[in-house]
């Protein structure tokens, strides 16, 4: 890593100033040891030996002066109007990174608190950070220095909620701010839940949101996760989930982007449990000069794991996309089951896809296969319709919703699903595929 002082400066004022206003506790200790680590390492700007950030620039991020987010009274006809929302979901808005308690619901099937409620109470949350590492990430680091105002979710063994949570963390667009959102979930042995977590808003200027995302799923027990990134086209986001697996145990993952300058989500999903399974799937719409990169990682550490990697992208303008999909598979792990697959369609001459999945096998009694795939429409497909009456921009476009929609009907959240077709379908391009 390479860092240049000058540019921490404007973050280790705003620790100072949160460290100070808080009592010594459980919540301070952490934030100090990770301010000692991201001082340490810095933002990963280097370009040579920086694997991992190898196909992204983050320098615009590092140079910005970026300050605090402060709270806002935002008032809730504006969340929802860029959020999905239902009355039969539990929804917990965060404006900024601050929880937002007279927009919020409360959760009679679940144990639900923020961390300002458990700093207050100095009740610790022994788990936190255990699953992200922060020691070779600064924003990682960095997000952990501001550990403040997150949501702790618990699910008690056996316990099926109904209700899925619905997580808004919303940016006012206040201009030159940082929020810092992070979440905790526990699904004990035997429950199940269903996770909504949304990053919406933004406005005209820059600004950066930066979340970390820890998730244990316990024996039995079955966790679907969805995850939305809607921000404004002048937003910084960089996003971790971190996954642990016990035995017998579901992670479902869908995934979408539509909006950010530049937006990074890096996931990654330990199995560390027998016969126990993960499908993740995404999809990404990147237009203009947009740059999203996915960094997803599964790990089988245990035998007779499932896994499945199913990323879409659709590409326009001059923008850019990277896909880093890594499957490991120990030498415990025999009887893996493991597929990823990263497929792009490329809308303009002037945009690109990197994509790198990789495969890691160190057991010898294995089921697993990888690709990736770029490119446009073939004409046999195209000629297909148009021979059955549709014209050029119909079948252009019902190709593209098709393509899109593999994904987006794999949500088994109806509002969801169509909040998710009415935002990603009516944003395509209208496009003549033209051979």
């Amino acid at each position: 890593m390479v860092r240049n002082v000058a540019e921490l400066d404007h973050y280790s004022s705003d620790f100072q100033k949160l460290q100070g206003s808080n009592k010594d506790n459980w919540i301070t200790e952490i934030r100090g040891r990770a301010m000692e680590t991201f001082t340490d390492i810095g933002l990963p700007i280097a370009r040579k030996g920086n694997e991992k950030w190898k196909y992204t620039n983050v320098a615009p991020i590092a140079r910005l002066p970026f300050k605090l987010a402060g709270s806002s009274n935002t008032p809730i006809n504006v969340i929802k109007s860029v959020s999905p929302w239902s009355a039969d979901w539990t929804n917990v808005v965060f404006v900024n990174g601050h929880f937002r308690k007279d927009l919020s619901d409360s959760s009679d099937e679940l144990d639900m608190s923020t961390l300002a409620e458990l700093d207050q109470k100095d009740t610790p949350v022994d788990e936190l950070g255990s699953l992200i590492d922060i020691s070779d990430d600064g924003f990682a680091a960095l997000n952990t220095s501001f550990l403040q105002d997150g949501i702790v979710l618990r699910v008690e063994e056996g316990k099926k909620v109904k209700s899925p949570i619905n997580l808004v963390f919303y940016s006012d667009g206040t201009p030159g701010v940082v929020s810092h959102p992070r979440i905790f979930v526990k699904a004990d042995r035997g429950s199940s839940v269903s996770v909504i977590e949304n990053y919406v808003g933004g406005g005209g200027d820059y600004s950066l949101t930066n979340s970390v995302s820890e998730i244990f799923v316990g024996e039995d027990a079955e966790v679907n996760h969805y995850r939305l990134l809607s921000e404004s086209e002048h937003t910084f986001d960089v996003g971790y989930g971190r996954v642990n697996l016990s035995d017998n145990s579901v992670f479902n993952s869908r995934s979408f982007f539509k909006g950010a300058n530049i937006g990074r989500y890096d996931l990654n999903v330990l199995i560390d449990g027998e016969y126990a399974s993960c499908d993740l799937q995404g999809l990404y719409f990147t237009s203009g000069d947009q740059h999203m990169d996915n960094f997803i990682n599964i790990d089988h550490a245990q035998p007779h794991g499932t896994s499945n990697l199913f990323y879409k992208g659709i590409l326009d303008g001059k923008s850019r996309a990277v896909f880093g999909g890594t499957v490991l598979v120990r030498k415990i792990a025999q009887k893996t089951d493991s597929v990823q697959s990263d497929k792009n369609l490329i809308l303009s001459p002037d945009a690109e896809v990197d994509s790198k999945p990789a495969l890691f096998i160190y057991a010898d009694d294995v089921k697993c296969a990888h690709g990736a795939t770029a490119g446009n429409v073939d004409a046999d497909t195209l000629f297909y319709m148009r021979s059955r009456g549709i014209d050029l921009e119909t079948a252009s476009k019902l190709l593209i919703y098709g393509f899109a929609g593999e994904v987006i009907d794999k949500v088994e959240v109806s509002e969801l699903r169509d909040y998710l077709e009415e935002a990603f379908l009516t944003s395509l391009p209208s496009y003549r595929f033209e051979f």
